[in-house]
Order: structure tokens, then sequence, then C-alpha cells
């Protein structure tokens, strides 16, 4: 993502924070923010996992 949209982002996400907001939630929101773009970028990417697989994986039942 450039830069100049980085910073849109970080404004809106400020932005959209209300007046009693501490450092620890706009890090939240950062967090949740880059894991939800991180995953979108992966399914993009086929890197995903079936949840069979997975529940197989770990002896999950259905």
């Amino acid at each position: 993502m450039p830069v100049s949209m980085i910073k849109e982002s970080a404004h809106e996400l400020v932005d959209k924070l209300p007046d009693s907001a501490t450092w620890d939630d706009l890090m939240h929101q950062i967090y949740v923010r880059e894991a939800i773009e991180r995953g979108l970028a992966d399914s993009k990417d086929g890197k995903t996992k079936d949840v069979d697989e997975i529940r197989n994986k770990y002896g999950l039942q259905k």
C-alpha cells in the first residue's frame, strides 16, 4: 500500500476512535486491521487450508 494511503487509513482509524480512546485502543485497531489485510491477501493468493484438514490435524470432530 502506498505511503499516502497508509497515512490516510491511519487518520481514518484515529478519527473513528472515541475521545476516551487509549494508546492500547489504537494499537488494537491497527493490529486488527493488519490481521484482516493479511488474511485477505493470503486468501487471494490461495494460501488457505480446508477446515476439515485443520480439524483432522488437531483431532477435532465435526
